[in-house]
């Protein structure tokens, strides 16, 4: 018999904090849910009749074995194997619902003290075997492949999914809800699985250990849901299968009986890693005299991951001294708006069960782990600086589960280190200055689930504190914040009909100057001179808020589907130290209708169309938003596919694009795009699109393609090129005084900006197996920007500018002689003057990772990595050319060779 383990979850990942944080934090944590933990383990099991399937006569049987009776070979001809009770009653649901699958699939569950196994077995020509690899948990859509999804508490809303290609390639995915793709893949259990292509098609043996599952004892039937894809015959067949225009995933599982002897495991994992890497820096970034960079530096780390499991359901994971050092770079932007951009998540750590402590999207954002570690808020001056380019994570633990009561928990808690920015002095001295606090970050969220039809009730609470060592970081930063709410959705017809909504609120406070620019940031706008509702007031020393909405819509259905809804933030609503808002002020209403039909026909095998009209109002009355809103996606009966969109906007006034100033006039416009592509089952996959808009005053074309392809079993490389354009004569500039009384005494300055961005983004791998792969992805960027035209507001809510150089007004551009560059523009109007620099801008940036993976042993793995970071800046402006991207590969930057190594320690 293969090597298999009897728990846990490998895949936890801690934060950089000496043990006894990490201690004391899992037991602030635990003492959370203690009364919880009682109240599970006190309850009692439920009768057989109970865990029934409802309404649902799929029935499959799990037969206890002893470990050694299965060789694990993927060949299926264990004795065992042979007396197991196989099921075959499969459906397709595509390519005709309801047929019988033009291939027998058999299927068959043994257990025993420590591991489910699996048995399939899939019939095919073995020739038509499509048997390609790919990097564990990506589904190309071109390999064969068995699913099998379990919902261990046979709650008929969650599922466990493990999923393997006849190459040997696993997949693993969590529902959180009861929909078959809303998946959540950060969850990365330990398990096997081989497969084996013989004269009758192919074979799968998955070993799952049952520590890997969350399930509560004494239960006997398990939900159970197994599904077969065919590529070449674009083939999905199921066990248990839902219609094209009904809903629900969890809650149409049959049933895997004969589970009632099997008692949860108690989860104790740990993860020791070990990793170095070297930076190479290029010289002509390393300025002489600088004594805070060298051309080559090296580094060492150690740390270690745990996971353990409270009682059947609940798991705590924590993190000592953690490495975020392999994730994947933030691609490369030019922001050239008031807001932020908020890039997606890729810390393991945090990834991992995120669901539980985010939520459904019928509530605001209330956690984003990115504010976690993120970069370190202040700065420092001087001839040479250095500060962080992340703050470091001292220690974070997170609970996180569902209890047999149906109520589902996630915890976190994490503090962050002070962190200081070094500069050298006028005397050479070296000195430092705190820019960032030490910061305490929790978030708790509870959902309870209730009723037949699975709906739910949830509340959500955060809070960060910080600690402040300087006066210049406590004017900046807040000193406390709080968030939460409450959220409902109340499901009927299994879903079909659902009514949803929340009631939240926020308050921040601190010191006045902090407080001050929370007013005055780009989230509200509090000191806009022609609003009367909200008052800016420098002396305050909190700001409270609340958010509310009331949503409704049918989810399934033949052809109509619908939804509609009401949502409001109030202008002191502030969620940006542990969440996300961008604009607060808001009242937005919607409507959205789609028409879809499901069932081929002699062009289309299925389509839909759709509208959503919406208005936006801010507190003031002010509708600030009308959009029109329709487009349709259409799948042809060759499979290839496209989808259009388009949008029309009337004229409306604008809070924010004065970013503080008065309203200012918005002429609307419209905006149209188109996307087309072939049979995403392919070997090879390409798709092309484009859009192009003119939304006031603002035109500008965007195009793309990509071209994806797997010229043999191992190898897979894509290319995804994109440009985009904009003519935009109202790009906001900067301010100044001595405006006139109609725009309230200051100058808000507008320009026309010629953007142009060009990028690719290439990947290539080649799996040497379904362990050990190599893997490379790079980003070729450029971007150029060139600012004319330079005028002011004319007027409040007016949509014209009054150019300079018109008007009894003039511009000179000052020429320097070395450059031949402009370096300002000078300005007059009538006595006034005052001049503007010139922004203009060439950059360059190439980002790519070569990264050789293997996992060497069940959970643990191995990482060899070379990073390029390079980057170029000109002030100039210039036109781009496809040629460009090669300005990019060229840059200076840094090279970074790195070697990760951790080891999976069951401790049972």
């Amino acid at each position: 018999m293969g090597q298999f383990f009897d728990n846990g979850t490998a895949r936890v990942r801690l934060v950089r904090m000496p043990s006894t944080w990490a201690v004391l934090v899992a037991l602030v944590l635990g003492s959370t849910v203690a009364g919880s933990l009682a109240a599970q383990g006190s309850a009692g099991a439920r009768t057989r009749t109970d865990l029934a399937p409802a309404g649902s006569a799929k029935l499959a049987e799990a037969f206890r074995i002893s470990s050694s009776q299965v060789s694990f070979d993927g060949a299926l001809d264990d004795l065992v194997w042979q007396r197991a009770t196989f099921i075959s009653d499969f459906v397709q649901k595509e390519p005709t619902e309801g047929a019988v699958p033009s291939e027998r699939t058999e299927v068959a569950f043994l257990f025993d003290d420590g591991m489910l196994y699996v048995g399939a077995r899939m019939y095919a020509n073995p020739d038509s075997v499509a048997a390609q690899f790919s990097r564990k948990d990506q589904d190309n859509g071109n390999a064969a492949m068995l699913r099998i999804s379990l919902d261990t508490y046979h709650d008929r809303r969650t599922a466990y999914t493990f999923a393997v290609t006849a190459a040997g390639v696993r997949l693993d995915w969590y529902n959180s809800s009861d929909n078959e793709f809303r998946r959540d893949m950060t969850y990365d259990p330990v398990w096997e699985a081989k497969t084996r292509i013989d004269s009758l098609g192919w074979t799968a043996e998955l070993v799952i250990p049952l520590s890997q599952l969350r399930f509560n004892a004494g239960q006997p039937v398990w939900g159970l849901n197994i599904t077969r894809i065919i590529p070449n015959r674009n083939e999905h067949i199921y066990w248990s299968y839902v219609p094209r225009d009904e809903n629900g995933w969890s809650s149409r599982f049959g049933a895997l009986d004969g589970m009632d002897d099997l008692s949860p495991k108690r989860r104790v994992e740990f993860l020791p890693f070990v990793a170095s890497e070297a930076r190479v820096t290029s010289s002509e970034l390393v300025a002489d005299g600088n004594p805070f960079q060298s051309t080559r530096e090296v580094q060492g780390r150690v740390g270690a991951n745990l996971k353990m499991g409270f009682g059947p359901n609940l798991t705590l994971d924590a993190t000592v001294l953690p490495d975020f050092g392999q994730v994947d770079a933030d691609p490369a932007e030019v922001n050239l708006s008031a807001f932020e951009t908020i890039f997606p998540e890729r810390r393991p750590f945090f990834t991992e069960g995120n669901q539980l402590l985010r939520g459904r999207g019928n509530m605001p954002t209330y956690y984003n782990s990115r504010r976690i570690g993120s970069p370190p808020k202040g700065s420092v001056s001087g001839e040479f600086t250095d500060v962080p380019d992340v703050t470091t994570i001292l220690g974070a633990a997170k609970l996180t589960g569902r209890l047999q009561s149906g109520l589902s928990i996630g915890a976190l808690g994490a503090l962050t280190q002070r962190e200081y920015g070094r500069f050298s002095t006028p005397t050479g001295a070296i000195d430092q200055r705190e820019v960032e606090p030490m910061t305490a970050f929790g978030i708790l969220r509870l959902q309870q689930e209730f009723g037949a039809d699975a709906s739910t009730a949830g509340i959500t609470l955060t809070s960060v504190s910080r600690n402040f060592d300087s006066f210049e970081m406590r004017s900046q930063l807040n000193k406390q914040a709080i968030t939460g709410g409450g959220d409902f959705a109340m499901r009927f017809q299994g879903g079909k009909y659902e009514i949803r909504g929340h009631a939240g609120f926020s308050h921040i406070r601190g010191d006045s100057s902090a407080i001050s620019l929370a007013q005055t940031a780009s989230a509200r706008y509090y000191q806009r001179p022609d609003q009367d509702y909200v008052t800016f007031d420098p002396t305050r020393t909190s700001l409270a808020g609340y958010s509310a909405s009331l949503q409704a819509s049918k989810n399934a259905g033949k052809h109509w589907l619908w939804g509609t809804g009401v949502w409001a933030d109030s202008p002191g609503l502030e969620l940006n130290d542990l969440g996300v808002i961008r604009r607060a002020d808001d009242i937005q209403s919607w409507f959205f209708l789609n028409y879809r039909e499901t069932e081929p026909g002699k062009v289309f095998r299925r389509y839909n169309f759709w509208m959503n009209p919406s208005v936006g109002f801010n507190f003031g009355g002010i509708r600030k938003n009308t959009a029109l809103r329709t487009g349709g996606n259409v799948t042809w009966n060759n499979y290839m596919w496209n989808n259009f969109n388009l949008s029309y906007r009337p004229s409306t006034l604008n809070d924010a694009i004065t970013r503080g100033g008065p309203l200012m006039g918005d002429v609307g416009g419209w905006r149209a795009s188109l996307r087309w592509g072939n049979n995403r089952s392919s070997n090879t996959n390409w798709s092309v699109g484009g859009g192009v808009s003119d939304v006031n005053h603002n035109q500008s074309v965007n195009a793309f393609a990509s071209f994806g392809a797997q010229p043999s079993p191992r190898l897979q490389f894509s290319v995804g090129p994109s440009f985009f354009t904009q003519n935009n004569a109202r790009q906001y500039y900067t301010i100044r005084d001595e405006g006139s009384a109609a725009t309230f005494g200051t100058r808000y300055i507008f320009s026309t900006i010629k953007f142009s961005q060009i990028s690719a983004q290439f990947r290539v791998n080649y799996l040497f197996s379904p362990t050990l792969s190599l893997e490379l992805y790079a980003e070729p960027f450029v971007a150029s920007g060139n600012f004319s035209n330079f005028g002011e507001l004319e007027a409040a809510r007016s949509s014209d500018l009054r150019t300079y150089g018109t008007d009894g007004t003039t511009i000179t551009p000052v020429i320097n002689q070395e450059t031949g560059l402009v370096d300002r523009y000078d300005v007059t109007d009538g006595a006034s003057s005052f001049s503007l620099s010139n922004d203009n801008f060439n950059i360059a940036s190439f980002r790519s990772n070569l990264v050789l993976r293997w996992e060497w042993s069940p959970g643990s793995t191995i990482f060899f990595v070379w990073q390029q970071n390079k980057s170029g800046f000109a002030p100039d402006g210039s036109p781009l050319e496809p040629g460009s991207l090669f300005d990019a590969v060229t840059a200076p930057g840094r090279n970074i060779i790195a070697i990760k190594a951790n080891y999976w320690i069951p401790m049972n």
